[in-house]
């Protein structure tokens, strides 16, 4: 038997779009660092807000940057790369501004792409590039969230998309996912689970029902789930009273001082030692959105920090911007069969590695997350 290794990264990179200049060389050096720490043979890379939120201006330069890192020197073992670049902002009812790139190492001599017209295996190689409204690409499924689910809501750029994968003998979903922010703290307040987080839920069931309805095979789920804390149990939890609330502003406060003053997109924490590193495991007992899933879905026990939301001042990389309550936005996630592919060692699964990348430096609001892990496959002769 032959083990492989293979990493999965996901990355919400609007900030890095909207500020291409100041973020990219700090991106693509943290990038590059943890593809030398884990020398994968097979790469994939989910991105999420592509072009930024002004991608009219910047898809341009958002797409030299993908040039960029598939022709540069760090990835030069990798000959074969496979890219989908959801670009076409003018069709409104189909943009998702989802990017999926995947690197395959010169070492892995077995690697398939299914095609979904011919409903076949088609082999990989060389550097190919899908961009526009990945309506005729035949290996890639995508799909925009049915306007209807979020009536009270404005529509938003959201949605899924998949590609099947065959590696050596082993078959696998990758599934590139973005779903619907919170628009407002005061709203999210209100009840738990908020309003918010019953959207997602239901975003969620229908991406499970569309994977589902296809061929059932194993599948990796990874993106930007937007999942965040259950903030009315978390405040109630820390003993926090409302003093103050009206339409536009609300203020929390314990022992008559001042511990929380929130607005529709201010989240102005006075005590922030509850949200520094050390706490996350307290923190942790509000993320409360991956549980109705735990039936299909499975996660690695998550050991790091929040992923959002982070300064974008370049010079503040470890802060949180004072918006919205921190949270584990930024996730991966896989299915039970999928889960049952991660190579176990000795000692339990001692090849497999979940972390978030560039704690130090400034990567954009959202800090990417990665899973490492090591895949059994049976030998592939040499031809």
């Amino acid at each position: 038997m032959e083990s492989l290794g293979v990493l999965l990264i996901t990355a919400n990179v609007g900030s890095l779009c909207d500020e291409p200049e100041e973020m990219e060389k700090s991106w693509l050096q943290e990038f590059y660092k943890t593809v030398q720490d884990h020398q994968p043979v097979f790469i994939a890379l989910h991105l999420q807000e592509f072009g930024g939120k002004t991608y009219q201006e910047n898809m341009g330069s958002a797409e030299n940057f993908i040039r960029r890192l598939m022709q540069s020197e760090e990835m030069s073992q990798y000959n074969s790369i496979q890219s989908f670049i959801d670009k076409d902002f003018t069709q409104a009812e189909k943009f998702t501004a989802l990017a999926s790139v995947y690197f395959i190492h010169s070492s892995l001599r077995s690697v398939h792409i299914y095609d979904f017209q011919e409903k076949n295996f088609v082999p990989v190689s060389g550097h190919t590039m899908w961009m526009g409204s990945l309506e005729d690409c035949p290996t890639v499924h995508k799909e925009r969230f049915p306007q209807d689910f979020w009536l009270e809501f404005a529509w938003t750029r959201k949605g899924f998309m998949k590609t099947r994968w065959l590696v050596n003998d082993r078959m696998f979903d990758l599934v590139n996912l973005h779903l619907f922010h919170d628009a407002s703290n005061l709203v999210s307040i209100d009840c738990s689970p908020s309003v918010y987080s019953t959207n997602r839920r239901r975003a969620l069931y229908h991406v499970l029902t569309r994977l589902k309805d296809d061929c059932n095979a194993p599948f990796f789920l990874f993106g930007d789930f937007n999942f965040r804390l259950d903030l009315k149990s978390l405040i109630q939890a820390q003993g926090w009273s409302s003093s103050d609330r009206d339409g536009h502003t609300a203020v929390y406060e314990q022992d008559g001082e001042v511990q929380l003053i929130m607005k529709c997109k201010r989240f102005e924490h006075q005590n922030a030692k509850v949200f520094q590193d050390e706490n996350e495991h307290m923190l942790l007992r509000f993320d409360h959105e991956p549980i109705p899933f735990l039936s299909e879905l499975t996660e690695v026990q998550i050991s790091f920090p929040p992923t959002y939301p982070f300064s974008e001042n370049v010079s503040k990389p470890s802060e949180f911007m004072g918006t919205r309550c921190p949270a584990w936005c930024d996730r991966v996630f896989m299915s039970h069969a999928a889960r049952a592919l991660l190579q176990k060692g000795k000692h339990g699964e001692t090849c497999v590695r979940y972390g978030r990348i560039g704690g130090d430096v400034c990567m954009g609001d959202h800090k990417p997350v990665f899973l490492y892990f090591e895949m059994e496959t049976v030998d592939q002769p040499e031809n």
